[in-house]
């Protein structure tokens, strides 16, 4: 069995990858770094180092590699013949990749079994945004996309900045922490055989529990305790009101998590608390400003910060945490992220708050959370002037 999976990155190597390699499938990295793909085709194995309490090495073999740019023949290629594609390349790449895919399915050819296309991506629907790149592709002939069985998945490990050991480039550094979930409807009742994953019938809490907990929660780390002069994600949520400030956003995500998808209040009281001691993980030391990167991204409508906080108003419920984390998002200054820049720029241009709510966070004039943002925006303009 072959697995293709774009992006040859840490995520791609020391999770997707692994998890792939250990259910029997010989890996082909695709990406377009080309010292990475070179590094990786060159080398027979590399590890997978578990960080954070008794450290433990799984190694990974059988593997190859292809520079999608240089030789997108041999991507297609691969992808023609592939058992399943899995990608982990970031949410705004995706339509990059969508023609191989798409020029691979042409290439497959109908006789073959349907192809299990996954996004591992950090964004809802990951997969369904891919599909549709794809379908774009395939318009003059859409039968062609029934080759292939789409089927959006919710990843979550966090892989830190790696400082790999002279000769042993290519290993990679995670928490033990590590969860895949694909929902299975897709495959009716023939998943792939991925023994690292699980398969569930509704998606949806599954993602939002992650992207609502893991990732505000991981968020609001960074925001706060870069604004308390934290270096590092463990090193906030030491900070007595950093980690304060954490738990209230979690505890109203929490609140919406309940209310919206019937989580046993106890189970999710639970999962907060694995959240917490994950960020606290002082073997993984990563930093606020790689945590925090991309601000605008993470400040948007549908993202991490602003969804849960407009549902808890739309509900009647003031999100005091979550304002407190947005309030700190908005005076994350970091020099070497554009995003980071961007926003400090805007807010400094002034100009009009509730005009920065809409631009930025997507929120309108009327909507229950927009004077509160409103609020905070003018604050944080008063800040950066």
């Amino acid at each position: 069995m072959t697995a293709v999976h774009f992006g040859a990155g840490n995520i791609g190597r020391g999770f997707i990858g692994l998890l792939l390699h250990e259910a029997g499938h010989e890996l082909v990295f695709v990406d377009v770094n080309a010292p990475l793909i070179a590094a990786i085709a060159a080398a027979d194995s590399y590890r997978v180092i578990e960080i954070g309490g008794e450290e433990s090495i799984r190694t990974v073999t059988g593997f190859s590699a292809i520079d999608s740019s240089a030789d997108q023949d041999a991507a297609i290629a691969a992808v023609a013949s592939a058992d399943i594609v899995t990608t982990a390349v970031g949410p705004t790449i995706l339509r990059f990749i969508a023609p191989v895919i798409a020029a691979g399915l042409r290439a497959r050819g109908p006789d073959r079994a349907r192809l299990p296309v996954m996004a591992c991506e950090n964004a809802l629907g990951a997969t369904d945004l891919l599909r549709g790149h794809i379908a774009e592709l395939l318009a003059d002939d859409p039968g062609v996309l029934d080759r292939a069985v789409f089927a959006n998945t919710a990843v979550d490990r966090i892989v830190p900045i790696q400082e790999p050991e002279a000769g042993r480039e290519l290993d990679v550094r995670v928490e033990p922490f590590s969860e895949w979930a694909i929902e299975a409807g897709p495959f009716e009742g023939a998943p792939p055989v991925i023994p690292g994953a699980h398969f569930v019938d509704d998606l949806a809490p599954y993602i939002e529990r992650k992207l609502f907990t893991v990732n505000t929660g991981h968020a609001s780390a960074a925001y706060l305790g870069f604004v308390a002069g934290a270096a590092t994600i463990d090193e906030a949520v030491g900070m007595p009101a950093v980690r304060a400030g954490v738990e209230a956003a979690l505890l109203e995500t929490s609140r919406l998590l309940v209310a919206r998808h019937g989580f046993d209040p106890a189970v999710q009281d639970a999962y907060r608390a694995t959240a917490l001691s994950r960020f606290a993980n002082p073997a993984l030391h990563d930093g606020v400003d790689r945590v925090g990167r991309q601000p605008l991204r993470k400040l948007s409508r549908r993202e991490r910060l602003i969804e849960p906080a407009a549902a808890l108003a739309e509900a009647g419920v003031e999100p005091v945490g979550l304002l407190a984390v947005i309030a700190a998002a908005l005076r994350f200054r970091v020099a070497d992220d554009p995003e980071s820049v961007e926003l400090q720029a805007r807010l400094a241009a002034g100009g009009s708050a509730g005009e920065l709510v809409t631009s930025v966070m997507g929120v309108e004039p009327g909507h229950a959370l927009f004077a509160a943002l409103e609020r905070v925006v003018a604050e944080a303009q008063a800040a950066a002037g």
